[in-house]
């Protein structure tokens, strides 16, 4: 696979062209993250859209009551009890706000993480036939680390 197209691959579907190299540590933690933003982001958008639904809403605290009996007074219209004072709705512009920009952040981590997945598999085909070993050696007193490079 070119690096061009191992790119353009991971761009559309993050870690695609990792398990076309057999990187599938790398393409399993490209699609966990996918899964979950993709997740996040519903939930954020749902979250959103409630708190633009009810900005307007308020709940009736009191209604208006008749000194003498106690009671509250019907409305003859509706035949229902008239209200006195609201509670205003707990989704102020602000808090409407914050669920936008919670929304635009998961919307941020999907698309950082198409191109870092696009990138990791650019890099990757660049490298697929570059033979270099990199590891750490336990000794009983120390840790070294070794490198080995095959040239042919």
């Amino acid at each position: 696979m070119s690096p061009r197209r191992a790119f353009l691959s991971s761009l559309l579907v993050p870690g695609y062209a990792q398990t076309v190299f057999g990187r599938d540590h790398a393409a399993m933690l490209f699609a966990v993250i996918e899964i979950g933003s993709l997740g996040m982001a519903r939930k954020a958008a749902q979250d959103l859209a409630e708190a633009k639904a009810f900005a307007g809403d308020s709940i009736v605290a009191t209604y208006k009551i008749d000194p003498t009996t106690g009671l509250a007074i019907i409305d003859p219209k509706t035949g229902l009890p008239t209200p006195d004072t609201y509670i205003a709705s707990r989704f102020t512009p602000d808090r409407v706000k914050a669920r936008r920009t919670h929304y635009e952040d998961w919307v941020a981590a999907i698309i950082f993480n198409h191109l870092f997945s696009g990138a990791d598999a650019y890099v990757a085909a660049n490298l697929w036939d570059f033979k270099a070993n990199i590891g750490v050696v336990a000794a009983p007193h120390s840790a070294g680390i070794y490198a080995s490079l095959r040239l042919r």
